[in-house]
């Protein structure tokens, strides 16, 4: 039977669908969540529903779900919050997951940095304290967007161990479920820190895990780009080879282990492609070597922006790879990035894209 890819935009006006049998012809759904800036939505096998952290600029942020591709949508009756006595305000949900447990286990991350988790697939929802009341707390500090928790990765081989990525205090995992947490920042540079190499203070933009080697995990960061073969206790630079040490997006190839994608941007002040030439940039060996992949993608003037969630990939064969830009355009390749196409245009903002097979 030939499965139909789902792909799910979230923007900065609500949640665009696309499903296609042959990755060739879309067939759109939606809009939904008019008005509300979609920083994250994905699609939760286990319970057939769509899940999206919806964001409204007045009247506050909480998650929607929808059983019937976004006909309905409901909302949790306690959705995350911080508990009166924290003085803590909830200001955006970033990012959504599913657990990988049969019951319904959700996870999302919001700020300021925290993580939330649902055992109720969603009605109901608790800080994970654990990470709030980590040691190292009071040396965070916010990046750009806020001192937010953006990614949220679970390990395949252990339902026991996920990481998380914060901006601006790093990477932290937990192997206990949440009950304690270390920082895995060992290597990382944090060149606007004193200390170059600090135990928390990275800003890591994006963090990925790939889902065929355990322990083998890859981070878009401020600094740079990395990989870590030993479950974040250590990290390793492998920026040479592209054109600049700054980006957001991220992606990993779902069954080749060491094939990565990239987005560099010129730096921070100046967030477009190197040169106005949009590149997404792939290695096939964990980034000892990288390959720039131009086909199809605006080679002139091309000053566009993807942001952290706005990369994913699907996990046919050959492997699908998607990115949306901050001017409303989302681009696909069917053949693993040697080419590219224009899946839509004219969207808003694209600030995250997830795919799954139906």
């Amino acid at each position: 039977m030939t499965k139909k890819t789902l792909l799910l935009a979230g923007t900065k006006k609500g949640l665009f669908g696309f499903t296609s049998a042959d990755r060739r012809r879309w067939e759109m759904l939606g809009p939904f969540l008019h008005g509300k800036e979609v920083n994250h939505a994905v699609f939760d096998p286990r319970s057939g529903k769509i899940h999206a952290a919806a964001n409204d600029p007045w009247f506050g942020s909480h998650l929607a779900a929808s059983a019937d591709w976004g006909q309905t949508w409901q909302e949790p009756p306690t959705g995350p919050a911080f508990a009166p006595e924290s003085g803590l305000k909830l200001e955006r949900i970033w990012h959504i997951e599913p657990g990988r447990d049969p019951d319904g286990t959700l996870y999302a991350g919001v700020a300021p940095a925290a993580l939330f988790r649902s055992d109720d697939a969603g009605q109901t929802w608790r800080e994970v304290l654990g990470l709030s009341r980590h040691p190292s707390r009071p040396r965070w500090q916010p990046g750009g967007g806020g001192l937010c928790l953006h990614t949220i990765a679970l390990d395949p081989s252990d339902p026991r161990r996920l990481f998380v990525a914060i901006s601006a205090a790093g990477t932290f995992r937990t192997d206990d479920g949440g009950q304690t947490w270390q920082p895995a920042n060992r290597g990382v540079r944090a060149e606007f820190m004193p200390d170059k190499y600090p135990e928390v203070g990275q800003c890591v933009h994006r963090l990925c895990l790939s889902p065929s080697r355990p322990g083998l995990l890859f981070q878009q960061n401020h600094c740079g780009v990395y990989r870590s073969d030993s479950a974040g206790e250590n990290w390793q630079e492998i920026t040479r080879g592209l054109p600049s040490d700054f980006g957001f997006p991220m992606a990993v190839h779902p069954r080749e282990a060491e094939t990565i994608y990239v987005l560099p941007l010129k730096g921070a002040e100046f967030r477009c492609p190197p040169e106005g030439k949009l590149r997404v940039f792939r290695s096939r060996n964990g980034g000892r070597d990288w390959e720039p992949l131009a086909r199809g993608l605006p080679q002139e003037n091309a000053f566009v922006e993807a942001y952290r969630a706005g990369m994913t990939a699907d996990s046919l064969d050959p492997a699908g790879i998607y990115f949306g830009t901050n001017t409303g355009k989302i681009f696909v390749s069917r053949d693993e990035g040697d080419s590219w196409d224009v899946l839509a245009d004219n969207l808003p903002p694209v600030f995250s894209v997830s795919a799954a097979l139906l």
